[in-house]
């Protein structure tokens, strides 16, 4: 079957109409008509119904594009990531993750990127929600915690390190934690899980063993963004990713608490589906991730 008149057939469908089709793919009308005709012969059945007004499709050549549409839109991306592979990164690289890790760490990977190929555009879609990378057209998602679907590769990254932390002020309004108990007498700032709608518990080591301990109050926000925020105001005690409060920590605006329970991390992993796994722009993307210390 020729596969090139099987696209004009598909576009004719597409537009019913054999002058917008013969426009949109550079042809002459006549031209296409002939390419559809031997297609007809070659098949031995009419495809198309053809009147002075419009064109249809008859019950084979429907049966025919409802098939073969499919078929051809795999082919093209097949085509379109071959060609990704062999050259250097260019094209859209839509990417998600997580909202606070995106503005502190991959908005700078971002910049490096699309300064060094001028041929490469990004799409990055920071957010807290779990998108569906096949479905929505991702190329790679940023994901924390150990990766269950089998159908995705999952290449980890540096894990993400806890710390507990508050502004000067509030620690000198209310006295500084020593002991995990102290902890119910302070404004723990804490974080709905956009998933399971519980608070996030805090993770801390207790001789030597995890300790995820559920803590009090009376501010709750739904993104690490907003939480950064109200430690900084000095609204109370809160726990976050180290990268996200490095910066003023190094500053003194904010200080570290409770170290003697300190240590624990989670895991970090760039996910993405097998078909894009030679991509060039998904490989710089990679790399430049790889020389980020967070």
């Amino acid at each position: 079957m020729d596969l090139n008149a099987l696209r004009l057939l598909v576009r004719v469908a597409e537009t019913r109409s054999f002058t917008r089709a013969a426009g949109d793919l550079g042809l002459t009308q006549s031209g296409l008509s002939r390419a559809i005709s031997r297609l007809e012969q070659q098949l031995g059945v009419r495809l198309l119904q053809r009147n002075t007004r419009r064109v249809s499709l008859t019950p084979d050549g429907q049966l025919l594009v409802e098939r073969a549409a499919p078929l051809l839109a795999e082919l093209a991306n097949t085509e379109s990531l071959l060609l990704d592979r062999r050259d250097s990164p260019s094209g859209m690289l839509k990417i998600s993750t997580p909202s606070l890790f995106g503005r502190k760490v991959v908005m700078p990977v971002i910049g490096e990127l699309t300064a060094q190929h001028p041929q490469l555009s990004i799409e990055a879609v920071m957010t807290d929600r779990v998108v569906d990378i096949v479905d929505e057209g991702f190329d790679a998602v940023l994901r924390t915690g150990l990766i269950q679907d089998q159908r995705l590769i999952a290449r980890p990254l540096p894990p993400l390190r806890w710390v507990t932390v508050a502004a000067p002020a509030y620690l000198e309004r209310h006295g500084t934690p020593r002991q995990l108990a102290d902890l119910q007498q302070h404004n723990c700032l804490t974080v709905r899980n956009l998933r399971s709608g519980r608070l996030v518990e805090w993770q801390f080591m207790d001789q030597g063993k995890p300790l995820d301990l559920a803590v009090q109050g009376r501010l709750i926000f739904d993104i690490g963004d907003a939480l950064v925020d109200a430690v900084l105001g000095g609204f109370g005690i809160a726990q976050l990713m180290e990268f996200a409060v490095r910066d003023a920590l190094d500053a003194g605006l904010l200080l570290p608490v409770l170290q003697a329970h300190a240590g624990r991390s989670r895991e970090l992993s760039l996910v993405y589906p097998p078909s894009r796994q030679c991509s060039p722009k998904l490989t710089a993307f990679a790399d430049a991730l790889g020389r980020i210390n967070w």
